[in-house]
């Protein structure tokens, strides 16, 4: 069996073909499997998350830090370069230190997949070595480039543009981090192995992206809460992907060397 970088290597050089159709199937089997515990999981994280976000607010700025005057006031507040810097590295790192937490996910969707038994616990399989230090890398990496360019372009008020930066490094990052989990790289060769993979069936791999994030944010047309149990869907949809990608892959490597093995 070749290893995910010597797979990488011959999707560059040959491509690679996958079917939207039951791609999408095995991931919404895959998401039924995973939707209500990992649902529970966000609203519970979601909770603390709020909590400690207001506890820390009103312990820096006070009482007054949970009024509405004072948010408003913060959202106008007009940022200078050093605060930009900073608010840039703060975010980067807060996404890189949940990188491993949203990395859980993915785990529970192969837990699901294989008949095994997931829990909470399954949420923190990645913050150890050596998937932690990658992971966190990779995600500030990623964190990082991606809100640099974003703040210089809304600096000149094209606020969409820079969120559409935003989405276009997120697709083109799209399986960087499954590379890691499951295919056992660092972090620059999930990024740079993501992107060739993408960029080998764009439209295909861009159909799949878009109808992750739209089946994950469906549910706040039903009920605002419902987003929490269809959110993870974009993860099932992610976790699809990469295996009908590198499990055919897998599976033209066995045939060939069946091939060989019988002209031999």
């Amino acid at each position: 069996m070749k290893s995910t970088l010597d797979q990488i290597e011959d999707i560059k050089k040959n491509g690679y073909t996958i079917d939207f159709g039951s791609t999408f199937n095995y991931a919404f089997e895959n998401y039924k499997k995973i939707a209500l515990y990992s649902g529970l999981i966000i609203l519970i994280f979601s909770v603390i998350m709020a909590v400690l976000a207001m506890g820390l607010a009103v312990t820096f700025y006070g009482v007054a830090a949970i009024s509405k005057d004072f948010i408003l006031n913060l959202e106008n507040h007009k940022l200078s370069y050093l605060e930009q810097l900073l608010s840039i590295g703060a975010v980067s790192l807060f996404a890189a230190l949940l990188a491993p937490f949203g990395a859980g996910f993915l785990k529970m969707a192969d837990s699901a997949d294989k008949d095994e038994e997931f829990n909470v616990s399954t949420m923190f399989t990645y913050y150890k070595a050596p998937y932690f230090a990658q992971l966190f890398i990779m995600a500030l990496i990623i964190g990082l480039v991606s809100n640099a360019i974003s703040a210089v372009i809304e600096s000149f008020g094209i606020i969409l543009l820079g969120n559409a930066i935003s989405i276009f490094i997120s697709f083109f990052t799209f399986i960087a981090i499954p590379l890691v989990v499951f295919g056992n790289l660092n972090a620059v060769d999930a990024i740079k192995g993501s992107i060739i993979v993408v960029t080998k069936n764009p439209l295909l791999i861009f159909a799949l992206f878009i109808t992750g994030i739209i089946g994950s944010v469906v549910g706040i047309f039903g009920c605002c809460i419902g987003v929490l149990f269809t959110i993870v869907f974009n993860t099932s949809v992610t976790y699809a992907t990469y295996y009908s990608i590198f499990t055919e892959e897998e599976q033209i490597d066995v045939i060939d060397s069946i091939g060989q093995s019988d002209l031999e």
